[in-house]
């Protein structure tokens, strides 16, 4: 048995989730995951540990087992909700060697650090420099990153710390919900990329990774949110059932002017877009397009032949870098696939 399943048994996961007086926690990850990226995290005895994302309580409660009363964890979420109830629950369990903090976890929490491992329940712009500096050399970082300036669009990354350089050791499939400045009740629209959105008669919204070329207005990517509601071309996908875990990761790595789309709910749609042509394959394997002899049909069926004759790669068949991006509001590094 792994030290994360022996901490699993010791550890009540109902006490967490649906707290007796607080009630279920809606947002919350997935226990699976949480044992997946602690087994990644290989934390010790001892260890001080820093996750981002304190939701329920339970990862927080499995880190604290994880690291004995001799370590250390310091909990981060943005909503004072989850925090102050997860202090709250973890104090009747006796767990005193966590305490959770309500801030910006881009920001990490320097007042506690240096950290051993540091660990993300929600997916930052990018890997925040913060995150390096506040980790101790030879450290490790368990994070979802974007691999790509769309929504919703990761990869999970476990990243070793050396001499105040990040480098990937590894990566995994996996998302989780990105970081804000603010906690949110409402996640029909991603928090982040989202260039354009209507509401009537229903919710739908754009992303377009060429943003930078568009206009003060954002025209661009409201054009090419209507002529996605209202196509002048549909058809369906002529080839086997679409691997969207494959598919999504190889146009992060290779298709530029990416758009990603949601034209009806929970149904994802990525593709190609200019200021005058747009098309999109979505999750349910419909090809939206404004015209038939649309150039960004053309460009995104040529996407699509060459994943096909790629063999669908699987995402760990790509190798991950991690290139510096100083110059935002998160100074830090963005992640990058190749083949």
């Amino acid at each position: 048995m792994t030290p994360v399943a022996a901490a699993a048994e010791r550890v009540p996961e109902q006490h967490y989730t649906h707290h007796e007086a607080r009630g279920a926690t809606i947002h919350r990850t997935n226990p699976v995951f949480i044992h997946r990226e602690l087994e990644a995290l290989d934390v010790h005895m001892g260890m001080k540990v820093a996750e981002i994302g304190t939701g329920s309580g339970l990862s927080g409660g499995l880190l604290a087992e994880l690291v004995g009363p001799t370590g250390m964890v310091t909990s981060l979420d943005i909503d004072p909700y989850l925090t102050r109830w997860a202090n709250h629950i973890h104090a009747e369990r006796g767990v005193n060697n966590i305490r959770c903090y309500a801030v910006d976890g881009t920001a990490g929490y320097p007042g506690r650090a240096p950290y051993d491992r540091m660990v993300g329940w929600c997916t930052p712009p990018l890997l925040p420099k913060a995150w390096v500096n506040q980790v101790t050399d030879g450290g490790l970082i368990v994070a979802t990153l974007p691999i790509a300036a769309v929504p919703n669009l990761a990869i999970g990354a476990v990243i070793r710390v050396s001499n105040g350089q990040p480098r990937v050791e590894s990566i995994f499939p996996g998302s989780y919900i990105e970081t804000g400045s603010s906690p949110r009740s409402d996640f029909s629209v991603p928090a982040r990329w989202v260039d354009w959105e209507s509401r009537v008669p229903a919710t739908s919204w754009v992303s377009i990774a060429w943003r930078d070329q568009d206009d003060w207005q954002n025209s661009g990517a409201r054009g090419v949110l209507d002529r996605l509601r209202e196509p002048g071309h549909t058809e369906q996908y002529k080839g086997e059932e679409i691997d969207w875990s494959s598919l999504r990761v190889w146009l992060a790595a290779t298709g530029s002017r990416l758009t990603m789309t949601e034209l009806k709910a929970d149904v994802i749609g990525l593709g190609h877009s200019t200021r005058n042509t747009a098309a999109v394959i979505q999750q349910d394997g419909t090809i939206t397009a404004d015209a038939a002899d649309s150039a960004s049909l053309t460009v995104l069926m040529g996407w699509l032949a060459a994943w096909e004759d790629a063999g669908r790669p699987a995402p760990n068949a790509y190798t991950a870098s991690l290139v510096p991006d100083m110059d935002g509001d998160v100074p830090g590094w963005d992640l990058r696939l190749t083949r």
